[in-house]
């Protein structure tokens, strides 16, 4: 029984490394209260999800097949025996990773200008200085 536990973890490992960086990336999001901090693990928790996509993506051995292939068909046709790697994932990861970069260059520019507005990047001061200016202090 742990052998298979232990060799059901080594043949999953991409899936458990993502799994692990989402854990990573949504506690920092959560925990921590600097902003530059949050955006790093908003960084790392798309990371997790772009790692876990791309890993449904790909086809190992099995039943006397070869390792998947990039599909693409060859002059003399398509080569017997070989499994081919979806690409729609890939293809759908690589918009996502053009998404996730302009929402992270929009973020740091926000970020910035609340530096420059209230003096801080911190989460817990920068709600205290609002609760002084809405009571007028």
């Amino acid at each position: 029984m742990i052998e298979w536990m232990v060799q059901h973890i080594f043949d999953k490992y991409n899936y458990w490394i993502s799994i692990v960086l989402m854990l990573i990336g949504f506690y920092a999001m959560i925990a921590k209260e600097n902003l530059l901090k949050k955006l790093i693990g908003l960084s790392i928790f798309q990371t997790a999800i772009f790692l876990f996509y791309v890993s449904l993506s790909d086809v190992g051995t099995g039943w006397g097949l070869r390792f998947g292939t990039a599909p693409i068909v060859w002059e003399h046709g398509i080569h017997e025996g070989y499994m081919y790697v979806n690409p729609l994932p890939h293809v759908l990861m690589l918009t996502g990773i053009v998404v996730a970069a302009a929402t992270l260059a929009v973020a740091l520019a926000l970020v910035v200008r609340l530096y420059e507005e209230y003096g801080t990047i911190e989460e817990e001061e920068i709600m205290e200085m609002e609760m002084d200016l809405e009571r007028g202090t």
